[in-house]
């Protein structure tokens, strides 16, 4: 038995016509609960158990993660935690709609499907669920048991995939992501830095007493502008290319007639496996103190804002090697590739559960005009389904 492309696609649209904009990015912004509350629905329709996980570390907040449950009774690891044989994780929530005209009227065309989330990555909700209640219709006896997680947050701080791995564990993941029905087996991670310049305030018209921080900063970013370019010279990743940097934000000043004290830049740097956030501090304090070399009266202080770790799993991982058999029983062909955008793969590794991301093709990622290939939802979906049953089954 294959997958319904019906039943896939008509959840699609029901998933992409629900308003799941991510409050954290958008206040005010409506949040997942309806979409976990359907989602939920749905699974029970279909026969398949599914509960509500609440998953903001902020009261009240109503952020549930949808965690459905198929084959035997999960075992507990040696800490007591439930795990899975395999975990399906997808995220609900969505950007904001920006300028795009109707973001939740789903409209077909062409054998696309357009809308806000449609390709990121309610596509790949849809295609878990539709591949978990096709081996619930055919009622497989699984020997390990499946969770598929649907979770919140993904496109800010990913509470949802950190609340799921505080109460639940698996032998191995796939993470569903937009990859052109590719297997990723590697993304690049990053660090937040701001870089604070300090100068003197003084009267604009008494430049002996003024120390001018926001050229300072023009230093700091010739450095940055340097750094890049040694970045992109340097050996890169196979799959992943170089590493990069750039600048995110600046602000300084306070009026049009002061020397200006102070001068702030806010800088990502993306990062490949092996870098470490010790490393990369040692590279910001680096430069600074290179360019408090050069001139003795430039002042600079820098603070580190947080990361998210890169992820690599090797081709040859149990887990990527099921999902390459899966891909060449269904599609014919299966390529590894890398991704250069963070995903919830990382997290799931320091968790201690290996992973891969897959899922269908499409474009328009954040843009005005987002869509997905509606063949390559079902053809995701069939994966999905011949990787649980050759994992679990």
């Amino acid at each position: 038995m294959s997958v319904d492309p019906k039943l896939t696609t008509e959840l699609l649209r029901s998933l992409v016509a629900i308003d799941s904009v991510n409050p954290t990015l958008v206040p005010g912004a409506r949040g997942e609960a309806e979409i976990a509350r359907f989602l939920q629905g749905w699974f029970r329709e279909q026969g398949v158990a599914a509960e509500l996980q609440e998953a903001s570390p902020q009261p009240g907040m109503n952020r549930p993660n949808v965690l459905a449950w198929l084959g035997p009774k999960p075992l507990r690891d040696a800490t007591g935690t439930p795990r899975a044989g395999l975990v399906l994780v997808g995220h609900m929530d969505t950007v904001g709609a920006g300028d795009m005209p109707e973001p939740f009227t789903p409209r077909e065309r062409d054998g696309r499907l357009y809308g806000r989330g449609a390709l990121d990555i309610e596509c790949g909700v849809a295609a878990m669920c539709a591949a978990t209640a096709t081996i619930a219709r055919e009622a497989t006896p699984l020997r390990k048991p499946l969770l598929v997680a649907a979770v919140v947050d993904e496109e800010c701080d990913s509470v949802g995939t950190q609340a799921l791995v505080r109460e639940y564990s698996a032998d191995a993941a796939v993470v569903m992501e937009p990859t052109d029905l590719k297997i990723c087996i590697a993304h690049k991670g990053f660090a937040w830095f701001r870089v604070t310049t300090h100068g003197r305030a003084a009267h604009g018209s008494l430049p002996a007493d003024g120390r001018d921080a926001i050229r300072m900063m023009g230093r700091v970013l010739d450095e940055l502008d340097a750094l890049d370019k040694r970045l992109a010279r340097a050996t890169s990743h196979p799959l992943l290319g170089p590493a990069s940097v750039h600048a995110s934000l600046i602000s300084g000043g306070q009026e049009l007639s002061s020397y200006p004290a102070e001068c702030r830049l806010e800088l990502e740097r993306r990062t490949l496996p092996g870098e470490s956030d010790e490393a990369l501090e040692r590279e910001v304090r680096q430069w600074i103190e290179e360019l408090h070399g050069r001139d003795p009266e430039f002042r600079a202080t820098s603070q580190f804002m947080g990361s998210r770790a890169p992820y690599e799993i090797a081709p040859d991982a149990p887990i990527a090697v099921a999902a390459e058999s899966a891909v060449k029983r269904v599609i014919g062909a299966a390529e590894f590739c890398g991704m250069s955008f963070w995903t919830d793969t990382a997290i799931l590794r320091a968790a201690g559960i290996p992973g891969v991301v897959y899922g269908p093709s499409g474009r328009g990622l954040h843009g005005k005009e987002e869509y997905v290939e509606l063949e390559s939802v079902v053809q995701c979906a069939n994966v999905l389904r011949e990787l649980i049953l050759a994992w679990c089954a």
